[in-house]
């Protein structure tokens, strides 16, 4: 047996659902988030889960708090799993950004690893601190199925960096809508992806709720 790592974005947000920046903001899930939070529950609960690495917002813990509920499973919140902070960005929609911050916007857009949002934070920060809970979880458990729970962006910074892809193409190799789970192995010739963003647990028409 080996090691299975489910990372799953969490539930739709008021930010999410109106596509505004949201790093350190703490929203609570809207309704449809918390519907797909209890779906995944009622859809994963029978596999034999090792454990739950939590990012410690609102939105992740109540998206993780049904299954862990539901199992008994303790959550192990990290501070590392935390979504980019977006500094000045924080709340505000991309247009209004590239209108007030026009040329960090441009630079960020072309390259996210090595530029931060104004006063925010660079994608290998983030790579760096979300690193050290991975390396956390393989040194804690060679097998079973762990379950990280995070954001968007830094979701798609750690399959970039589990699967080699340059850190600062997160934001155009890989899509992550809300509620999507991704699955790597880390099997004998290294991390091995099994899918990306399925939300085959959820009712159709939550499917169609993509947020940003």
């Amino acid at each position: 047996m080996t090691l299975k790592l489910y990372f799953w974005r969490h539930g739709e947000t008021v930010h999410s659902k109106t596509g505004g920046y949201c790093g350190e903001l703490n929203p609570e899930l809207t309704p449809e988030g918390e519907i797909m939070a209890q779906q995944f529950a009622e859809a994963y609960r029978n596999l034999p889960w090792t454990a739950a690495y939590v990012s410690p917002m609102k939105r992740t813990i109540a998206t993780a708090k049904p299954l862990c509920d539901a199992i008994g499973l303790k959550m192990e919140l990290r501070d590392g799993l935390k979504e980019l902070y977006y500094g000045k960005w924080e709340g505000e929609r991309p247009e209004t950004v590239n209108e007030k911050y026009h040329d960090d916007y441009v630079r960020w857009l072309t390259d996210p690893g090595w530029n931060a949002p104004t006063g925010g934070e660079k994608g290998i920060d983030v790579s760096r601190r979300s690193s050290v809970v991975i390396q956390e979880i393989e040194a804690q458990h060679s097998t079973g199925n762990v379950l990280v729970v995070a954001h968007k962006a830094t979701i798609r910074i750690m399959l970039c960096r589990a699967l080699g892809i340059d850190v600062g193409r997160f934001r155009d190799r890989l899509a992550l809508p809300v509620g999507g789970v991704s699955i790597i192995e880390m099997a004998a010739h290294g991390p091995l992806m099994h899918c990306l963003a399925d939300r085959s647990h959820l009712d159709p028409d939550l499917r169609s709720v993509v947020g940003g």
